[in-house]
């Protein structure tokens, strides 16, 4: 039950995930700075300090109690996170939701699910999963399979984005539907936003002494009533605020590069309809966690909790491309090969889910 629980709590936060980008195309005549950093606001200033308070009793004093060390850690990789969130943006808009959030999400739940087991094999700590025990156990080969079709899903999906790029290029009308694709930039942005993004995870391990003490604290206080929920919201509030401080700086440049401060207060543009529609985008990105959160205190934080939160993501990114047409007028070879890389994904969720369970 407790890891039908997890993946249940992994599907709505991946669906959160997927689903927040779409507000920001209801956005009209501002630049992608500006709707980034507003949504951001709430994505990372706002709406995690009100989730910690809504959920953790006195989260204020947890943070203040815990050692200079460990809250830099948990901030620098919040920081490192950061840059893999602002290339995470530039990717979706150069690739698409579809394509862009499958080869950004596959290579962070890659990175994100291995490094932290081979670091605890080199620095071991009781509790933790090691690559060491992934290997010789069964569970672990499960998770490693389901790793490496994921990766095999990754390669799959890129095939049909260089299938795509090739067909837009050759027909002008298709071409101007979709301006902002270019796929040698993307996939570049993809790859260096990839690798970051899995600091989020970094980040997590980094602060786990915070979501322990929470954790610690609420078992006192509800006896025999298994882990507490919201531990990690008390962690997520320095991740968070380490992603502002790199997303809002390269914003800023990029407003004052572009001259596009006027946007805030551009009264030519629906000024009450677009800052809805950023704070609606920025509160559903934060969903993500939140549930990520709720998912990894049912099956813990190693490399199963990980690769099913991404792939949820990567599935119903997808979906919301099929929606938007964003494989409209490409060949259907390339269409087919698209769709059969999210199925090898899909089996990748399986094979994971598997492997947990029999740990």
């Amino acid at each position: 039950m407790q890891i039908i629980f997890g993946v249940f709590f992994h599907f709505i936060g991946g669906f959160a995930s997927g689903s927040f980008y779409i507000p920001y195309k209801k956005i009209k005549g501002w630049a992608w700075e500006s709707y980034w950093i507003v949504g951001g606001i709430f994505s990372w200033f706002i709406v995690p300090p009100l989730a910690a308070w809504l959920t953790i009793p006195g989260f204020a004093n947890i943070i203040s109690h815990t050692s200079t060390s460990v809250i830099g850690w948990t901030y620098l990789m919040g920081l490192l996170w950061g840059i893999g969130g602002l290339t995470y943006g530039l990717g979706v808009r150069y690739l698409g939701v579809s394509l862009g959030s499958t080869i950004i999400l596959g290579l962070c739940s890659v990175f994100g699910a291995l490094i932290p087991s081979v670091y605890y094999d080199l620095f071991p700590k009781e509790g933790k999963d090691t690559f060491s025990m992934m290997l010789h156990n069964q569970w672990g080969q499960f998770v490693l399979l389901g790793i490496l079709l994921s990766v095999a899903g990754i390669v799959i999906c890129g095939k049909a984005g260089m299938m795509k790029e090739k067909e837009l290029s050759s027909d002008k009308t298709i071409a101007n539907e979709n301006k902002d694709y270019r796929f040698g930039l993307g996939i570049l942005v993809a790859v260096v936003s990839g690798v970051l993004s899995a600091c989020f995870n970094f980040g997590i391990e980094a602060g786990k002494s915070m979501a322990d003490t929470a954790n610690h604290l609420w078992q006192a206080a509800h006896p025999g009533q298994g882990n507490f929920l919201y531990q990690n919201n008390v962690t997520y509030i320095i991740i968070l605020w380490g992603g502002l401080t790199t997303n809002f700086i390269w914003c800023m440049v990029l407003n004052a590069r572009n001259k596009t401060f006027g946007n805030y207060t551009d009264k030519k543009t629906p000024l009450l309809k677009n800052y809805l529609f950023a704070a609606l985008a920025g509160t559903t990105w934060f969903l993500q966690f939140f549930f990520y959160g709720m998912g990894e205190s049912k099956m813990g934080n190693g490399a199963s909790s990980w690769i099913l939160h991404m792939a949820f993501i990567i599935l119903i990114a997808n979906t919301w491309g099929l929606v938007l047409k964003e494989w409209k007028g490409v060949s259907k070879k390339a269409f087919t090969t698209v769709i059969a890389g999210i199925a090898v994904i899909i089996l990748s969720v399986l094979v994971v889910g598997y492997g947990n369970s029999l740990k």
